[in-house]
């Protein structure tokens, strides 16, 4: 790194480390241990991955886990460990960690150098470092305690030539990064063990392209074995388990490896140790550390084991002698058997059938009971529609009355002049033509009007039918005509130029309209006639059809426009506060939406929004 990207790292990891010191501080002490675990690599390796796996669920639930990450081998140098040390040091400042854990051997090798000026009072546990790197370095000090890991290479290498005897020919792949050649040291001491066995040819630090070129070309009489690599020749960095899964895919001969994690990319299998094993140990001694055990009285296994894994697919794929599979080994992804699938048939069939008829029955019972319940809700907002229906031409009753008396009067009055016509003698034809055209007038008029009330009056059921939303605009204001002069109201009706088509129930959607207009006629009751003024228009907006109620009335309270719609809720002293839910209730069942807002100046606008016929159309295909 250059001195400009150290110093600028630096001052992040100054301004880093302050914030956590904030946040530290905030939190209460002794509450919680504290664990930090240090991984040489990077926070996505899967080894990391699944030894973090391992040490979370071993590990006790009172206990914190902070994890840190040296990114080896892509930084290393000595300003960068002075860098990672100030960083560490400030960061935990205020919740020193009690326990230190250290995942890689460069990780360990890095707290050995600097305990003393990090955490000198926390003992440390090391995770997966390699007994040879231990047995190379100093004595580990007392309060530094692990369980050694060993990567059999030699014994995964022997496998292979086992199960593949045609095998004259050793592929060892490797890369170019610190790991990689220290791997590729390691292998050309080892393989020099098989060379009576096996020619061995190093595709070391090649390009990527190269390697999956030459792996492409290799014949029945070799096998390949590769540790992955971090960086090949181009200087491209990999994930080794992602390396090893491209170099599996492109080989012509079996592809062996020395970790679990690469179980699945393509490789056969190996002597493997279990990074989720790995963790699993480590959790085990920070429980003991924490629970106050010295680390030097811990009794540990010498090194953690090598067991023989290998992926049934590929064992398939290679044609390897089944029989040749030790019965210790893990057999991964391995497909069942005829014996196997058919063992205790019948009373797993029996099982399944049973649940699944059990399942369909009690899916059945419970469709059958939502159906009611559906069907039992909806008759009951039915019978609720129908009963405010009720209370409306209740309310109406003086002013419907009226409206039809005033044409049963004139038929009344038009036959008492056509009697005396008649009683006269004189022959007053046209006379008499024009009083049975008034009785026929006068009694359409009442029949118009006694049609309307039972229309409204009617308990039916919810129908989905087309109607002109104009026409039954003007039913309604025919219907109100003299309750607005009763009441001294003006009701000015503004329709649409065109016919607007609506698909719904007519006689509900008429019922929202009495029930808004009446509410604005309370509204208007006490202003000074000349401002009593409703005006309902209706007209066509983008993507439906809008229905609106103006009134200038008294308006509506801010505190009140939130519960206007609910249930019980009334401004009236008198109101059940059962009008507005109903409405909102029959809008939203049409595909609509209803709200208010204050008028501009004074009063109200109730505002409803239906779809169109079209628009409705559509959307009932879609969900057909």
């Amino acid at each position: 790194m250059s001195p400009d990207s150290l110093n600028a790292a630096s001052c992040l990891v100054r301004l880093l480390a302050a914030c956590c010191l904030v946040l530290a501080a905030a939190a209460t002490a002794g509450e919680i241990r504290h664990v930090l675990v240090l991984y040489s690599s990077h926070r996505l390796l899967p080894a990391n991955l699944e030894g973090e796996s391992g040490l979370r669920e071993t590990i006790a639930n009172s206990t914190e886990l902070s994890t840190e990450f040296l990114d080896y081998p892509h930084f290393e140098g000595e300003s960068y460990v002075h860098t990672v040390t100030t960083f560490l040091r400030e960061k935990y400042a205020l919740q020193p960690p009690e326990v230190l854990v250290v995942g890689g051997e460069e990780a360990l090798a890095f707290l050995l150098g600097h305990h003393a000026e990090l955490f000198p009072q926390a003992p440390v546990v090391h995770m997966g470092v390699a007994r040879s790197f231990l047995r190379s370095i100093p004595p580990l000090p007392a309060d530094v305690v692990g369980v050694p890991i060993e990567y059999d290479f030699s014994g995964t290498i022997e496998q292979a030539l086992r199960w593949h005897p045609r095998a004259r020919h050793l592929v060892v792949v490797t890369g170019t990064a610190t790991w990689d050649r220290e791997f590729e040291a390691r292998l050309r001491d080892e393989v020099s063990h098989f060379k009576d066995r096996a020619t061995a040819e190093f595709l070391a630090g090649l390009p990527t392209g190269a390697v999956l070129k030459r792996l492409g070309e290799l014949g029945g009489d070799a096998v390949v074995f590769t540790p992955g690599y971090f960086q090949d020749g181009e200087g491209r960095h990999f994930v080794p388990r992602e390396a090893a899964r491209i170099m599996a895919a492109a080989a012509t001969a079996p592809v062996y490896g020395p970790f679990n994690t690469f179980l699945g990319t393509g490789i056969v299998g190996g002597r493997l140790p279990n990074f989720v094993a790995m963790g699993r140990q480590t959790g085990e001694i920070v429980n003991a550390l924490l629970d106050g055990a010295a680390p030097a009285a811990l009794r540990l296994p010498e090194i953690m084991p090598n067991t023989l894994n290998v992926d049934w697919r590929q064992v398939r794929r290679w044609g390897i002698d089944e029989s040749a599979i030790p019965g210790d080994a893990i057999v991964h992804f391995r497909e069942e058997t005829l014996l196997e699938a058919h063992r205790n048939e019948v009373m797993i069939a029996a099982t399944v059938f049973l649940l699944q008829a059990g399942l369909i029955a009690g899916l059945l019972i419970e469709h059958r009971r939502r159906r009611l319940a559906e069907q039992a809700v909806q008759k009951q907002r039915t019978e609720l529609a129908h009963a405010a229906r009720l209370a409306v031409a209740g309310e109406l009753t003086g002013s419907i009355a009226h409206e039809i008396n005033q044409p049963l009067g004139a038929i009344l009055s038009n036959a008492d002049a056509g009697e005396l016509l008649l009683e006269s003698g004189a022959d007053r034809r046209d006379a008499l033509r024009e009083i049975l055209a008034d009785i026929r007038r006068d009694d359409l008029r009442a029949g118009e009007v006694i049609r309307r009330l039972r229309a409204l009056l009617a308990k039916h059921e919810v129908e989905r039918q087309p109607f002109d939303l104009n026409e039954a605009v003007s039913d309604v204001a025919a219907l109100l005509r003299a309750e607005t002069r009763r009441r001294g109201v003006t009701l000015d009706i503004r329709l649409a130029t065109t016919a607007l088509t609506v698909v719904g129930d007519r006689i509900q959607i008429q019922q929202v309209l009495i029930n808004l207009v009446l509410n604005a006629m309370d509204a208007v009751a006490e202003v000074p006639e000349n401002r009593r003024t409703i005006v309902v228009s209706v007209e066509n907006v983008a993507g439906g059809i809008a229905l609106a109620v103006r009134d200038w009335g008294h308006g509506i309270a801010p505190d009140d426009l939130p519960r206007l719609f609910d249930s019980f809720f009334s401004t009236k002293r008198q109101g059940m506060g059962l009008g507005l839910s109903i409405a909102r209730t029959i809008v939203e069942a049409h595909g609509g939406r209803i709200w208010a807002e204050p008028g501009p100046g004074d009063g109200a606008v109730f505002h409803i929004n239906l779809p169109a016929a079209s628009a409705t159309a559509g959307q009932s295909s879609e969900t057909a």
